[in-house]
């Protein structure tokens, strides 16, 4: 029998660690190597240990909880399955492609794992020795690779220890941060003398969301200094209640999650001000961070990646002694000077930082980095979700996907032979989707994907993935790589099609180019196991009216608080006028156009100075333009365009002087529509010629029903159309009062602004003529 593990009980833990992040910090060694295959998400895990598991006969146990303790460090874990009648200790991994291609050092991290978890069974159930099984289950196929071992307990224990001396070290330099930083933010002072008017409300409502592990949706008026008063008090809410109380924790991390770079920014620069002692990374995309864009990530392709784990400790180790946030620039700076990636550094990083600032898809996406941490070290997270109302619109992206078919028909010309067979088959069950009819536009919905189309993709998937694992090096497999990625987006998102999706094959301009998609119409069932994981999540924003609207969609729990913050600006400080002689309806906008031009000149004479006027397309701004350009040349105007790079929109922006004169022209919902801060007489007025509705067109129609179905007749068409257009309206008239000292006009530009169903969704402090 093994000896057990020394009755310390008594004593608290100095650090505890989850086993898999034991076995990542002392498992790996060599190369970077990300060719084998993108991870599979969450829910491919999920799948492919329940299959597994599925196979096993009675007496089998699946996710075995387990723990142990070495010294001051505590270590716990689920193992994946343990068959008591063979004694066997299984470790189950999810992939796809050819196993044979598997770098080492990610073999090496699954012996890690299964060898403690092997000890710290033998540990607690007093074996001997224990048979070790690594079962590789490939997604596509459903084919097992079980890999064997039989080791002694005695063998497991050394090797246990062996981590776990090596990891002590850095867990007590870990436990020693904690403790100063929990002390340091329990001294945490707000760093301005005094709250902003309606600040303080919404910072004791964050507060308390985050001490108590509660939802929040909160909707406090641009200009109040939102992103202060969420980091302040979600960071004096990290400290746990002294004495201890169950109900009040504390939390472990907080994520300050946001749909735009900007947002970023500004939660830095107050983290910044605020001076907590805590760790603080900026976590940006791959393509923002990567060295050699051009090159594959792999030690024969591209020198960061080789030997990125042997330089990686020294790498972690200046990072988590910076005195500096690390945002973008800090940390490559430490990734060059040690050789290593700058993007795989920061999602190492992202595991020892007190406070990550990102994208929203860092946690919200189906394979979500912050989630898939939290999820495995059982983290009490707390979450700032900024400009939240944009959250339903990204979430249907995160959960759509679809096929390019001139990627496809590109790809059909280029492949190597040994796709042929599967490219044709692909192609034969793609065509057979094409809607009725040869005209652009026609489209075709589907209520199930069918079979034998699942069939042809499942197949390409594999073979695909293959092919691409077993290129020599140097081979361009760009467009290859790219349409398998494609595939896996929509593979995965077939395996979860039901009422909150729609899969549609849409015909293009071009001969047999059919289009096919699986749009995501309510994200709330995949939203709503991330915000169960959380301790804590706060939402907020300036237009997150109404709740239901947003509590369903977004999946929130029925007892979500809710917070509307009153506006510190008066009626005085913003007029707002209707244009009751104005339509913006369709088959008005041509007769109403130069009615609306001669308005914007009207306003223009009576209060010169800087304006945006906010249309509901490019086509119709461009048409507006070119009327007021002919009657009014002494205006002076600039305008949005399609795909403007980052130096145009700051050009477009810097046309906002301080004392200037003109109008901008842009597009609702466009990236001027919010966002953007233009205080002072930067900007006196807003011109807003449409209600922001969605276009009528079949899959808006289509989105409508299906939220009928769900939520009742009468909220279809508002949550479809009149909602989501009235929020980019609100944003939009926010960008003229950003402080106490504001003064300006905003015009809605459209009779239906009288009317009292719009009129209610109009902020309270708005004084209408």
């Amino acid at each position: 029998m093994p000896a057990a593990l020394p009755d310390d009980a008594a004593t608290p833990p100095g650090y505890t660690v989850a086993v898999r992040l034991l076995c990542d910090f002392t498992g790996r060694s060599g190369d970077l190597d990300v060719r084998f295959s993108p991870s599979p998400t969450a829910q491919d895990g999920i799948a492919g240990h329940a299959a597994v598991a599925a196979r096993r006969p009675a007496p089998y146990q699946r996710e075995v909880t387990l723990s142990g303790r070495w010294q001051g460090l505590a270590v716990r874990g689920r193992a994946d399955g343990y068959d008591p009648v063979a004694n066997r200790l299984e470790e189950i991994k999810t992939h796809r492609g050819d196993l044979a291609r598997q770098p080492a050092h990610q073999r090496a991290l699954h012996w890690a794992q299964a060898e403690v978890y092997g000890w710290l069974l033998c540990a607690e159930r007093g074996l001997a020795e224990v048979e070790l099984a690594l079962v590789y289950y490939e997604l596509s196929s459903g084919v097992e690779t079980v890999l064997l071992q039989r080791r002694s307990a005695a063998e497991l224990r050394q090797a246990f220890e062996d981590r776990c001396q090596r990891f002590l070290a850095w867990a007590e330099q870990e436990a020693a941060h904690r403790r100063a930083r929990d002390a340091a933010l329990a001294r945490l002072a707000f760093p301005f003398g005094d709250f902003r008017p309606g600040q303080r409300v919404f910072a004791e409502a964050v507060f308390r969301a985050q001490r108590d592990g509660r939802r929040l949706m909160a909707q406090a008026p641009t200009g109040i200094g939102k992103t202060l008063a969420t980091l302040f008090p979600a960071l004096r809410a990290c400290p746990p209640a002294v004495p201890p109380r169950p109900d009040r924790p504390g939390l472990d991390r907080v994520f300050y999650l946001t749909a735009r770079t900007s947002g970023r920014r500004l939660a830095l620069d107050a983290l910044q001000q605020l001076g907590a002692g805590v760790r603080v990374l900026e976590l940006v995309a791959r393509d923002k961070a990567c060295e050699y864009p051009d090159r594959a990530c792999n030690g024969e392709s591209c020198p960061l990646a080789r030997g990125f784990y042997d330089r990686l400790p020294a790498a972690r180790a200046q990072a988590a002694a910076s005195p500096q946030a690390l945002d973008r620039e800090t940390l490559r700076g430490i990734a060059l000077q040690h050789q290593v990636c700058p993007y795989y550094l920061g999602q190492e990083m992202a595991r020892w930082c007190d406070v990550v600032v990102g994208d929203v898809n860092h946690w919200f996406d189906g394979s979500a980095l912050l989630f898939a941490l939290a999820l495995e070290a059982e983290w009490r997270c707390g979450l700032l979700v900024d400009e939240a109302h944009n959250l339903i619109e990204r979430a249907r992206g995160m959960y759509s996907a679809s096929l390019d078919p001139w990627l496809f028909a590109e790809l059909r010309r280029q492949a190597p032979a040994v796709l042929k067979r599967t490219l044709d088959r692909l192609n034969r069950a793609w065509k057979a989707l094409a809607p009725e009819g040869e005209e652009t536009g026609a489209r075709r919905e589907f209520d199930t994907v069918p079979e034998a189309f699942s069939r042809a993709l499942q197949e390409a998937v594999s073979a695909i993935g293959e092919t691409l694992s077993e290129a020599p090096p140097g081979t361009d497999t760009a467009l290859l790589q790219r349409f398998w990625f494609e595939l896996l987006a929509f593979a995965r998102r077939a395996e979860t099609l039901a009422a909150h999706s729609l899969f549609d094959a849409t015909r293009l301009a071009g001969r047999g180019m059919v289009q096919l998609d699986i749009r995501n119409l309510v994200p709330a069932s995949f939203l709503a196991p991330r915000f169960a994981l959380a301790r804590a999540a706060v939402l907020f924003s300036a237009t997150l009216r109404p709740e239901d609207y947003h509590r369903d969609l977004l999946g929130l729990p029925a007892d979500t608080a809710s917070l509307d913050v009153p506006s510190p600006y008066g009626g005085e400080q913003l007029e707002v006028r209707i244009a009751h002689h104005i339509s913006t309806r369709w088959q008005h906008r041509e007769s109403s156009l130069r009615a609306l031009v001669d308005l914007l000149g009207a306003q223009f004479d009576r209060a010169p100075g800087n304006y945006l006027a906010f249309f509901s397309s490019f086509d119709y701004l461009q048409r507006a333009l070119e009327l007021l350009v002919e009657l009014r040349p002494d205006i002076p105007v600039w305008a949005q365009s399609r795909g403007m790079s980052e130096a145009e929109r700051e050009a477009y922006l810097a046309r906002f002087a301080a004392g200037g004169r003109g109008i901008g022209f842009a597009v609702l919902g466009g990236v001027f529509g919010e966002g953007i801060d233009l205080p002072g007489d930067r900007l006196i007025g807003a011109f807003i010629a449409t209600l922001g509705l969605p276009q009528v067109n079949a899959v808006n129609e289509r989105l409508k029903l299906r939220l009928q179905a769900l939520y009742g007749t009468a909220r279809g068409y508002d949550y479809a159309y009149v909602f989501p257009g009235f929020q980019k309206v609100v944003q939009a008239a926010g960008r003229v009062i950003r402080s106490g000292s504001d003064r300006g006009t905003v015009w809605l530009m459209d009779d239906r602004f009288d009317q009292a169903r719009y009129r209610r969704l109009l902020p309270g402090w708005w004084v209408l003529d």
